[in-house]
């Protein structure tokens, strides 16, 4: 059976805000979507199953870190990542640049041999240019596949951050000449530019010419606060092309999430919902709960009397109280789950109110409530 080409549609529009679908040879993925991160081939503390049954319809792993460990050949010899770790959903890999900037202790960059930094495992040298990128990410066979990009820390320095985008759009050319012709799978390409508008719109302009299956915005979530990421967005949009998909890289909150579909942002991705799960912070229709907090511990009422899926309410406070209480490993996968199925429902109601065009409606309930 031939393989589904990849494909994207806007379904429904109000205002900015989009409803839409992205088609791929491993299933369908509705937008707006969230993606849960699979860092190292696993959504930490829950199960593939569990993440599909919460709603989830692609997820994200990371480059950097299964190029260290286990390493692409090992798991190019158990068929590919999905095989790897049991996943028929669609897979977005990101390039590993955001990492070699997060992660690494020594690191340099050189225009032509990519990012050469030590592990910060075991401190073992690596080169990862664009060409390595990408043949790590199409050895992993994953669906998405996003280019090599420098993705620098926030500052004010135009300079920086022009030099850093320059190159940036150097190695985006060379990603797509290593992509070469995948027609099932997808190359997403990166805009940067920091907070400086007429370098986000050179960067995207020179993407644009060099074509890509989708755009995504890299830079942000590095420290910025959310006007200054909302301002980025707010020139983005009018220009972004409007038959591709939008992603913004690493975000976010609820409200980020909400104010960013606002501006016509049709993917996301962020640890929050995993890592919050794991240290006891849980999502919620009615905000944010610490279940650590000593509140809890004779509260015998659900986490989440609304929450729809997944039979999570037969948990209550107390209970998960006690588990975090006790360090017990319980605790952390009921309310990582809890996350990852509250993410999923906001997405999910998010694209139902574009659907019926009340999201403007529904932005200005939630936006300051979750």
């Amino acid at each position: 059976m031939a393989l589904k080409k990849f494909a994207f549609k806007v379904l429904n529009k109000d205002h900015h805000a989009r409803r839409g679908i992205i088609q791929t040879h491993r299933g369908n993925i509705n937008t707006p979507a969230f993606m849960p991160v699979g860092t190292q081939a696993t959504v930490k503390a829950c199960t593939i199953d569990d993440v599909k049954k919460a709603g989830s319809e692609i997820i994200l792993s990371n480059t950097y870190h299964l190029m260290i460990r286990p390493g692409v050949d090992r798991i190019k010899s158990a068929g590919g990542l999905h095989n790897f770790m049991n996943c028929d959903l669609p897979i977005l890999t990101d390039s590993g640049g955001f990492q070699v900037m997060s992660l690494s202790k020594l690191n340099k960059i050189d225009i032509e041999k990519g990012a050469i930094f030590n592990s910060h495992v075991d401190g073992k040298k690596y080169y990862l240019s664009p060409e390595e990128s990408i043949r790590i990410q199409l050895g992993l066979n994953s669906d998405i596949v996003m280019i090599m990009d420098e993705c620098p820390k926030k500052t004010d320095d135009y300079e920086l951050i022009k030099k850093s985008m320059n190159l940036s759009l150097n190695w985006a050319k060379r990603s797509k000449k290593a992509f070469g012709n995948n027609p099932h799978k997808a190359l997403f390409g990166i805009i940067q530019g920091g907070l400086f508008k007429d370098l986000r719109l050179e960067s995207l302009k020179n993407l644009q010419e060099i074509d890509f299956d989708g755009y995504a915005i890299g830079g942000l979530a590095v420290g910025e606060s959310q006007k200054e990421m909302f301002a980025v967005l707010d020139y983005l949009t009018e220009y972004l092309p409007q038959e591709k998909p939008h992603y913004l890289m690493g975000v976010g909150t609820p409200s980020d999430i909400l104010g960013a579909v606002s501006r016509g942002i049709d993917m996301f991705d962020c640890v929050m919902p995993t890592r919050s799960g794991r240290t006891g912070l849980a999502f919620t229709w009615n905000g944010r709960i610490n279940i650590k907090n000593k509140k809890y511990q004779n509260d015998n009422s659900p986490l989440d009397e609304n929450c729809k899926n997944l039979d999570l309410n037969k948990y209550s406070k107390n209970y998960i109280n006690h588990l975090f209480n006790t360090n017990e490993i319980l605790g952390s996968m009921i309310l990582t789950l809890n996350n990852i199925n509250f993410y999923q429902e906001l997405m999910s109601e998010i694209r139902s109110n574009i659907e019926k065009g009340t999201f403007n409606d529904f932005h200005d309930k939630y936006i300051n409530k979750l």
